[in-house]
């Protein structure tokens, strides 16, 4: 395993920030099973987690004005630091208004962020639409049995299925662009089912290829 300090990548006309490795699933459809990187990037597979310093540094060695969006999406799940990751997005609204911030998660952070939560009595939701304009929550499947068989989380409770489809809703509800995704590994009957869930709460449903 090669590590480097890749703290950010270009995809298109996005650019992709890595700020953990972190991630408490191991999803069938992982990338990090078949590359160090991604999408022609370097490595990675972090020394270690960026301080805000670092992360700054980074950003302002790039034009960032020219990407259509900023993603928080690495090679882990970024709300495995949620307030880093919080406070970072509200840097950037900060000193770069117009640029728009998506966040990519697997809608979890409440589980593994419980004190973070009980601090202010607010979940994670609450405190990403404070600064993220977009969301892609992954579905990954149409019912609670699937969603663990492709997840494969770590010691998540039995609803853990249902506290994702909470903190999607809740972002939609507070005005967040939301969307889910599922991967194309999972059946068409299962994608039907997800398609459905995603009617019922009114958020848009992207079916991805799985890339290996």
């Amino acid at each position: 395993m090669q590590k480097s300090m890749t703290l950010s990548y270009e995809v298109g006309n996005n650019l992709y920030l890595n700020i953990t490795n972190q991630c408490p699933c191991r999803c069938v459809f992982c990338i990090r099973k078949n590359d160090d990187g991604a999408y022609g990037s370097d490595s990675l597979w972090l020394e270690h987690e960026p301080t805000m310093l670092e992360m700054q540094e980074d950003l302002k060695k790039r034009d960032l004005t020219k990407y259509q969006e900023l993603v928080f999406c690495g090679y882990g799940e970024p709300l495995m630091r949620l307030k880093f990751a919080c406070e970072l997005a509200s840097y950037l609204k900060n000193n770069y208004p117009d640029i728009c911030l998506r966040l990519n998660t697997n809608g979890l952070a409440d589980i593994y962020n419980p004190k973070e939560a009980l601090a202010d009595n607010s979940d994670s939701a609450t405190k990403i639409s404070a600064v993220f304009d977009k969301v892609s929550v992954s579905l990954n499947a149409g019912s609670p049995e699937i969603y663990q068989q492709v997840t494969n989380p770590k010691n998540y409770p039995e609803n853990a299925f249902a506290i994702m489809l909470h903190f999607a809703e809740t972002c939609k509800n507070q005005g967040v662009d939301t969307c889910f995704t599922v991967v194309d590994v999972i059946s068409e009957s299962e994608i039907a089912k997800a398609q459905k869930i995603a009617d019922k709460l009114q958020i848009p449903l992207s079916v991805r290829k799985y890339i290996c």
